[in-house]
């Protein structure tokens, strides 16, 4: 893959999404031990967003996929009525998340833009010549 090809959203977005998997697995035992849930609801609920997670984090490639993000994003902090601490690991994820998104996006207009003006003088330069 070309650094002109190549995604900063889409690794900064999957890095992210990769934290947070394993942030969302390990609530699995604080749902059984703490919070008293039973332990096929915590496993399906802890576990299954751990995998969306990952699951994500290889589909970045499509656009929609990163609304896939946002949800996960939103059911991390909606943990947070069964596990109070997810709260806030949630929106500090979501912080993130949004921080990625909107940074990539802006990172590959603005090398979009550069590598527009690059060519632009590169077939200036070879039409003088």
């Amino acid at each position: 893959m070309s650094e002109r090809t190549r995604s900063p959203r889409r690794g900064m977005c999957a890095a992210v999404l990769s934290l947070e998997a394993i942030t969302l697995g390990l609530t699995t035992p604080v749902m059984i031990s703490v919070a008293d849930v039973a332990v096929s609801t915590a496993l399906v609920v802890g576990l299954g967003l751990m995998v969306a997670c990952l699951l994500v984090a290889g589909m970045l490639r499509s656009e929609w996929a990163y609304g896939l993000g946002w949800l996960i994003q939103a059911a991390a902090i909606g943990l947070g009525f069964v596990v109070p601490l997810m709260f806030v690991l949630g929106a500090i994820f979501a912080l993130l998340w949004g921080s990625a998104d909107f940074l990539g996006r802006k990172i590959e207009r603005e090398r979009a833009a550069a590598y527009a003006a690059m060519d632009a003088e590169f077939a200036a330069e070879t039409e003088s010549d």
